[in-house]
C-alpha cells in the first residue's frame, strides 16, 4: 500500500476537490472573533469550491499571484496556495487573524505573505496582482463595507475578482460593479449556503444558513495593476 501523498506532492498533481476541502477542514479558525470586523469563518466547503472553480473553469490560480482580501484565518489564500498559485498575499486589518493565518500556512507547508492593513485604505505599490479572492464583510455592521472591498479589488486585480455576497444584494452588486467600479463583466457562478455558526451573544440560533452568490468580476483594464 502506498503512503498518502504529502501536501507538496498533491500540489504538483492536479488536486481533487475533496482533497482540497479535506486539507482546508484542518485549519485553525477564530478563537475570539470580533463582531466589529464581522469575523465569520469561511468554511472548507465554500472555500474549496470558490478556488477550485477559479482554477479549473478559468485558470485564474495556478502560477498566478493571488491576493486574499480580508483573509481572516487565511482559508481562501491557503486554498489558492494548495492549487499552485505562484504567490499568495493575505491582507487583513486584524493582527490576531494574521497570526492564525500565518500559523495555518506553516502547518500546510505553504510560503505566503501576510499584511496587516485596512483594505479600504490600501495603497498601490509595485506588486502586480493577477487574481483577488475574498469573503468580504456583508455590511451588516458597517454599511457598504462589502462594496468598499469590491471597489478596491477591481482596482487591484489584473485578471479577475472572486467574491461572496449575500444573494439578496445581487442586483445592487451587478449594477454598481458595471457602472461605477469599472468591471467589464459581473457574473454569478453559483448560489451557495454560507453557514453562520453561533459565535456572538446576539445569535439566538445555533447555526443559520445564509444564501450567498459566488461572483466572478473581470476588470476592464487588465494591464499590470499593482498592489
Amino acid at each position: 500500500m502506498l503512503p498518502p501523498a504529502s501536501v507538496p506532492q498533491l500540489m504538483k498533481l492536479k488536486m481533487k476537490l475533496k482533497q482540497l476541502e479535506g486539507l482546508l477542514g484542518s485549519v485553525q479558525q477564530f478563537e475570539n472573533p470580533k463582531i466589529e470586523f464581522e469575523q465569520y469563518p469561511t468554511g472548507p466547503h465554500i472555500a474549496s469550491r470558490l478556488l477550485f472553480t477559479a482554477e479549473n473553469s478559468f485558470g485564474d490560480v495556478r502560477d498566478k499571484v493571488v491576493a486574499d482580501f480580508g483573509c481572516g484565518c487565511g482559508t481562501l489564500g491557503l486554498a489558492a496556495g494548495l492549487l499552485g498559485a505562484e504567490h499568495v498575499i493575505g491582507l487583513d486589518i486584524d493582527a490576531e487573524s494574521i497570526e492564525i493565518a500565518s500559523s495555518n500556512a506553516e502547518e500546510l507547508e505553504l510560503d505566503m505573505d501576510f499584511v496587516q492593513c485596512d483594505i479600504s485604505k490600501l495603497r498601490l505599490s509595485d506588486q502586480v496582482i493577477d487574481t483577488v479572492v475574498m469573503n468580504p464583510p456583508f455590511g451588516t455592521r458597517k454599511k457598504g463595507a462589502d462594496m468598499d472591498f469590491l471597489s478596491m479589488a477591481l482596482k487591484v486585480a489584473s485578471r479577475a475578482v472572486y467574491s461572496l455576497h449575500k444573494t439578496t444584494t445581487r442586483d445592487h452588486i451587478k449594477k454598481t460593479a458595471l457602472r461605477e467600479y469599472n468591471a467589464s463583466s459581473a457574473e454569478v457562478l453559483c448560489e451557495l449556503r454560507f453557514d453562520v455558526p453561533q459565535l456572538y451573544k446576539f445569535h439566538k440560533k445555533r447555526e443559520v444558513d445564509v444564501a450567498v452568490d459566488l461572483w466572478r468580476f473581470v476588470p476592464k483594464d487588465k494591464q499590470g495593476k499593482q498592489l
